[in-house]
C-alpha cells in the first residue's frame, strides 16, 4: 500500500478501503479523474447558464421536483438542501464508519459523473487526510434518495456549520476546527449539496466494514468450534473431504479442510475403534453450516466490491450534455446484503452457543466436571459465563430480523419504496460486536475443557488457540469474575488477532 492512495471512482478495492478508513492511508484524486470532474462541472455551468431544467440544480427536490429554481437562486438551493435534511437523531457514527462516508463519497464524485467540482473533492480529501471526523448522527437515513440525513450532517461540516468529534466524542463548531486546521469551509454551488447527500455511503460502509469483520469472526469462530471438537471428543469422520465433493459445495470443502488442519495430529478427535453412535449437529454439521455462512460472506463481499465504485447520486451526468434521472440513490441491493449478512452472523452466534452449552453440561460433556467447575457446587465455574452467550444469542434473535422487509414510504409518496439499508448495517454491527462475546466465550470455555482432557492432546491448531488464550486468561483454578477476560476475548476475536498467531504456529 502506498502512503497516498489515488482515488478514480473506478479502482478502489476492500483492502484499500480499509487502509484509508481503519489505517490511517492517505488520499489524493487520480489527475485523471480531476479532468472527469472538471468535464461533469461545465455540463452543469451550461446547463445553469441556458436555464435548462435540470434535478435539484434549477428544480426543488423529491415531491418538490415540479417546482423551477430561477438561476439567481441555485447556489441558495444547495445550501438551503443541506441544512434542511442536517435532521439525523442518536449518537455518532464511530469514526471508522465517519471516514468511511468521507472516503466513499469522494470516489464517488471522483468517477466524473455528478457535476461537482474539484474544489469540493479537494475540501473532503483535506477532512480524511487531516484525520478530522465530522459529527453524523447514526439515525435518520431510510436507504433510498441515498442516505440523505447523516451525509447532510457531513456536509454541514464540510461548510463550517455543523462539527467535528475527537476521538473521546467530544464535539466542535466546525468552523473553529477547520480555522484552527487552516482549511476553509467549502461554499456549495450548483449540484454540489445534492451530490453530497444524494448516495448510498452510509450503507456501503456497513457493508464493506462488516464484511471484513465478519470474515475475521468466523475465522475466529472456526478455531473456537476446533477447540470445540477436541475437548468434546468429535469424531472426525464428519470431517471427511468426500461429503463436501457429494453435496456439490466448495465452501463446505474449505470449511472441513480447514478444521482437518487445526485438527492434524490430535489424539482427542482421531478415528474410533469402536461405534459410538454419531455426534450432535453442533458437531457433526460443522462444515455444512459455516458453508452457508461463508455462501453469504460471499454474496456481501460481492456486492461491497461493486459499490465501493458505484456512482449513486441524481441525476447522472452523461457525455452530450444530458442529464440521466434515475435510481441509483436507491440502497435494496446493500440492504438485502446487509440483512443476509445478519442472519449469517447470528447463525455464528447460535452455533457457538449451542458448543458452549454442551460443554458445561455434564449430562453431555462427555466425562468432563459440571460446569468445568474446579471444585462444582462450592464453584459455580463457567455457569453464567453461559448465561451470557445465551441472552447475547436472544438478543441477536431480534437484531436478525431483516430490516429491507420493512418499508415506509417517504416524500409524500414520490418515494414509495425505500430500503430501510442503513438500519440494517446499524443492527449488524451490534450483532457483530455481540458475536465476537459469543465465539470469545467458547474459545475460553472450550481451552479449559480442552486442559481438563489432559493428559490427552489435541490437534496442531487447538493447541495453538489454547497456547494463545494463556497468554491473555490464566486457566479457571478458582471462580473469580469472567468479565474481563470475556471482553478480552472478544476484542481478539473481532481483530483477528488470536487467529493470527494461530495461523503463525499451524498450517491453517
Amino acid at each position: 500500500m502506498t502512503e497516498t492512495l489515488p482515488l478514480d471512482g473506478r479502482s478502489l478495492s476492500l483492502e484499500q478501503f480499509l487502509a484509508v478508513v481503519r489505517g490511517g492511508c492517505g488520499v489524493a484524486i487520480a489527475p485523471e479523474a480531476g479532468q472527469r470532474v472538471a468535464a461533469s462541472r461545465r455540463v452543469v455551468e451550461r446547463a445553469v447558464a441556458q436555464g435548462r431544467p435540470a434535478y435539484g440544480i434549477t428544480t426543488g427536490f423529491g415531491s418538490l421536483s415540479d417546482r423551477t429554481i430561477p438561476p439567481a437562486q441555485a447556489r441558495q438551493l444547495q445550501l438551503s438542501l443541506v441544512r434542511s435534511h442536517a435532521s439525523g437523531a442518536g449518537p455518532a457514527l464511530p469514526l471508522d464508519v465517519v471516514r468511511s462516508l468521507l472516503l466513499l463519497r469522494t470516489n464517488s464524485l471522483a468517477r466524473g459523473h455528478s457535476g461537482v467540482r474539484t474544489e469540493l473533492l479537494d475540501a473532503l480529501v483535506a477532512l480524511l487526510n487531516h484525520h478530522l471526523t465530522p459529527f453524523v448522527p447514526e439515525q435518520g437515513s431510510v436507504g433510498a434518495s441515498g442516505d440523505l440525513a447523516p451525509l447532510a450532517h457531513l456536509a454541514l461540516a464540510l461548510i463550517g456549520e455543523g462539527a467535528f468529534v475527537d476521538r473521546d466524542g467530544h464535539r466542535r463548531p466546525a468552523g473553529e476546527v477547520l480555522q484552527a486546521q487552516g482549511l476553509p469551509p467549502i461554499e456549495l454551488q450548483e449540484k454540489e449539496g445534492v451530490s453530497l447527500i444524494n448516495g448510498t455511503s452510509l450503507m456501503t460502509a456497513y457493508l464493506a466494514l462488516s464484511v471484513a469483520d465478519t470474515r475475521a469472526l468466523l475465522d475466529a469462530a472456526l478455531v473456537a468450534s476446533a477447540l470445540s471438537f477436541d475437548a468434546l471428543l468429535g469424531g472426525p469422520e464428519a470431517l471427511d473431504d468426500r461429503l463436501g465433493e457429494l453435496r456439490n459445495l466448495p465452501e463446505q470443502r474449505k470449511v472441513a479442510r480447514s478444521l482437518r488442519q487445526l485438527l492434524a495430529g490430535s489424539q482427542l478427535s482421531a478415528p474410533r475403534k469402536e461405534y459410538r453412535g454419531q455426534d450432535p449437529y453442533t458437531l457433526r454439521c460443522l462444515p455444512q453450516v459455516f458453508a452457508a455462512t461463508e455462501l453469504a460472506l460471499g454474496f456481501a463481499d460481492r456486492v461491497a466490491s461493486l459499490e465501493l465504485n458505484a456512482v449513486s447520486d441524481n441525476p447522472v451526468i452523461f457525455e452530450g450534455d444530458e442529464f440521466v434521472n434515475g435510481g441509483n440513490f436507491h440502497g435494496e441491493t446493500l440492504a438485502l446484503a446487509l440483512d443476509t449478512l445478519a442472519i449469517a452472523v447470528q447463525q455464528i452466534a447460535g452455533f457457538s452457543e449451542r458448543r458452549i452449552a454442551r460443554l458445561v453440561n455434564p449430562a453431555l460433556n462427555r466425562g468432563l466436571p459440571a460446569f468445568l467447575a474446579p471444585q462444582a457446587g462450592l464453584s459455580s465455574g463457567f455457569m453464567i459465563p453461559q448465561y451470557l452467550a445465551a441472552a447475547l444469542v436472544n438478543e441477536g434473535q431480534s437484531l436478525a430480523h431483516p430490516a429491507s422487509v420493512a418499508s415506509l414510504p417517504t416524500s409524500a409518496d414520490q418515494e414509495d419504496f425505500v430500503s430501510m439499508g442503513a438500519w440494517a448495517g446499524a443492527k449488524l454491527r451490534r450483532l457483530l460486536s455481540n458475536t465476537s462475546r459469543v465465539v470469545g466465550i467458547e474459545w475460553i470455555v472450550a481451552g479449559q475443557a480442552l486442559e481438563l482432557r489432559r493428559p490427552a492432546f489435541g490437534g496442531s491448531g487447538s493447541e495453538a488457540a489454547l497456547r494463545v488464550l494463556r497468554s491473555a486468561v490464566a486457566p479457571w483454578g478458582e471462580d473469580r469474575s469472567p468479565a474481563p477476560d470475556i471482553e478480552a476475548a472478544a476484542q481478539a476475536v473481532a481483530d483477528g488477532s488470536w487467529v493470527a498467531r494461530v495461523r503463525a504456529q499451524t498450517a491453517f
